[in-house]
């Protein structure tokens, strides 16, 4: 079972709807404007996008937020608001081949944008923040886990103390393109 959508929130329509189209190359499929629920009034714009062909590849949905109560100074980058890095709290969509990931890699360098790359072994990763300062990515699955691996991953999530991996991950840094 997937995610039917993941919702944030935007202080920024149009940069957010430039990015997810232009740069993710997202599809918008439904806009809702409806009153807030509650009794302080407002009202909300609740924008849906699909991740891939269809909705069934699920969705990635934004709330551009109208209310007195609420306030317009609201934190909107996830990872800023917790006190965390930015690589913690992030949304990560599927690329099925590595031509995907390479596509994907592609239309955000055209894009201007500073692309970090990470080959994590299982999975090579892709990633950039959006207008709201929160860390997308695209990841392609490289291999199946392996049998030893599922037979690790309830031990080592209720170890304490995990024997930590040494080997660093390779990480790729392509520059946005210099403008001529």
């Amino acid at each position: 079972m997937g995610f039917h959508h993941v919702a944030l929130a935007t202080h920024d329509t149009q940069a957010t709807h430039e990015f997810y189209t232009e740069v993710m190359g997202f599809s918008l499929v439904k806009v809702v404007a409806a009153p807030n629920p509650g009794d302080h009034g407002g009202w909300s714009k609740h924008f849906f996008y699909t991740t891939g062909e269809s909705t069934e590849n699920g969705m990635i949905a934004f709330w551009e937020i109208h209310d007195s109560v609420i306030g317009d100074d609201f934190p909107v980058d996830i990872n800023a608001t917790a006190g965390l890095p930015a690589w913690v709290n992030h949304v990560a969509f599927d690329a099925p081949t590595v031509e995907d990931l390479h596509r994907h890699r592609d239309r955000w360098l055209s894009h201007g944008r500073h692309v970090l790359e990470v080959d994590h072994d299982f999975c090579t990763s892709i990633y950039i923040r959006d207008p709201s300062g929160n860390l997308v990515e695209f990841c392609h699955t490289n291999r199946p886990f392996s049998d030893t691996e599922r037979a690790d991953a309830l031990r080592l999530l209720h170890d304490p103390a995990p024997e930590l991996e040494t080997e660093k991950s390779p990480i790729v840094h392509a520059p946005a393109p210099v403008p001529a």
